[in-house]
């Protein structure tokens, strides 16, 4: 599934419905938005005769093709190269929980489901639940279940949420939650399964699973310490 990407938009909270009809012109109609600051310190926005911003953060699974159509109107239609305007990136999806979600998430974009695929010397992932809110914890027992460890909650906003019901046969809050949880790669197909079965479309959970490949890390310490030493039988 190399060939599906997390897009990821960061810019003024003032720009977002600009930046939503851009990928909806795409065929970009489901994504999930929240919101964040800036960290430019406060002397730096005087100096420049700025203000502190409140920024919006959105993101969007799209193909290969979607994204370089997207890219180049970026540049030429939100003038994203502007300083200041903003930024958009991609990351690799390696997996998606379900052909249901798969098409919801991709509806109006050319994609054909492939063989899924990992990078390679990854020895981590990241998944990405999108629930409605008040379920994290539900999702947190079931991860809790096959292994994972803790997780990042982050509240959301949900955009094209009322054609969910054509895809999963379930209508979908607009308010949402992401659990962010990291995850030894070993261990992602049982963990997504588990969140499926507990907290998946057919429970009031309603949530939706993707991965992403996890190329480096810092923090992990607990995780890597689980694993036996070579050489020492239990």
């Amino acid at each position: 599934m190399s060939s599906l990407f997390l897009m990821i938009t960061i810019t003024d909270r003032r720009s977002t419905d600009g930046f939503l009809q851009l990928y909806k012109s795409h065929g970009v109609t489901v994504s999930m938005r929240t919101v964040g600051s800036g960290t430019a310190v406060q002397e730096t926005l005087s100096t420049l005769g700025l203000e502190k911003t409140e920024k919006a953060v959105l993101l969007a699974v799209v193909t290969a093709e979607s994204w370089q159509k997207i890219q180049k109107d970026l540049r030429r239609k939100m003038q994203i190269d502007v300083p200041g305007t903003g930024i958009a990136f991609t990351i690799p999806v390696s997996s998606i929980g379900g052909k249901r979600a798969l098409q919801f998430l991709t509806e109006d974009q050319d994609f054909q489901i492939g063989e899924e695929t990992t990078l390679k010397d990854t020895k981590y992932e990241l998944l990405i639940v999108i629930a409605n809110q008040g379920y994290s914890g539900l999702i947190m027992d079931a991860a809790r279940s096959e292994n994972a460890g803790g997780g990042t909650v982050i509240h959301a906003k949900g955009t094209g949420m009322e054609r969910a019901e054509q895809f999963l046969g379930v209508s979908l809050a607009a308010e949402k939650e992401m659990v962010l949880i990291v995850i030894k790669r070993e261990d992602k197909n049982r963990i997504m399964r588990a969140i499926m079965d507990q907290a998946g479309t057919a429970s009031k959970a309603r949530s939706v699973i993707l991965s992403l490949p996890v190329t480096s890390t810092a923090g992990l310490r607990l995780l890597e310490d689980e694993e036996p030493e070579a050489g020492i039988e239990e």
